[in-house]
């Protein structure tokens, strides 16, 4: 929960914690109090799992890695975008199992929107250099999105205003700082800078300009 430190972690190599309900497991990434607030979790769900009625507070993004998610609302197949805002309440379930990227109680106060995107069947389009980008959310500064990187593709050195949080999904993302392989969770704080390249066809998920900083800090 420190976010002016720069955090990696390769889930591969984590174990899974048992959650309140039977059957639904964790690897538990950021998180601010054992059952509540802030958190950031990879998150299974066995054949016929399921959690009771519940509400978000500060909202919850999902994104289905494996399986299929359900709930009320609908069944939603591996590389599916959620957004469930504060307010909205489910009791979700899997019937099959599911292996999903969670994030609960991080919305904005003044974010609303409700999204259900299948990333697998949505538009790439035409980013810097060779990349090609999938927008999924944007608020006041906030951005989600895909980004496909092509073999051997080198983006410039960047900072990152707000910060920036990356879930590698295919590939293997690299930087000056190592090389990450696909499951591997990447949280980079404000006006931290990398020189990110690839050298396999590589799919991330990031968020960009999300994370707390010191607006009286010099970060130079």
């Amino acid at each position: 929960m420190d976010f002016e430190q720069r955090v990696v972690v390769n889930t591969n190599v984590q174990g899974w914690l048992a959650s309140p309900k039977a059957g639904v497991w964790r690897k538990p990434l950021a998180r601010e109090e054992a059952e509540q607030g802030h958190a950031t979790s990879i998150v299974k769900y066995e054949a016929g799992a399921s959690f009771s009625e519940h509400n978000h507070p500060l909202g919850e993004e999902i994104l289905v890695l494996e399986g299929v998610f359900s709930d009320q609302t609908g069944d939603y197949p591996a590389g599916t975008y959620i957004r469930n805002p504060k307010g909205f309440i489910h009791a979700p379930f899997s019937t099959e199992g599911c292996t999903l990227f969670v994030k609960l109680h991080q919305f904005q106060e003044t974010d609303s929107v409700q999204t259900r995107i299948d990333t697998n069947i949505a538009q790439w389009q035409q980013g810097q250099g060779g990349l090609e980008v999938m927008p999924l959310h944007e608020h006041k500064g906030e951005h989600v999105a895909l980004v496909k990187w092509p073999t051997n593709e080198i983006f410039k050195p960047h900072r990152h205003f707000g910060g920036e949080e990356i879930l590698v999904l295919s590939g293997e993302f690299k930087d000056e700082f190592g090389s990450y392989p696909a499951g591997t969770w990447l949280r980079s704080p404000h006006m931290s800078q990398h020189h990110p390249y690839v050298e396999q066809q590589t799919i991330i998920w990031v968020k960009t300009g999300h994370l707390p900083f010191d607006p009286h800090r010099n970060y130079t």
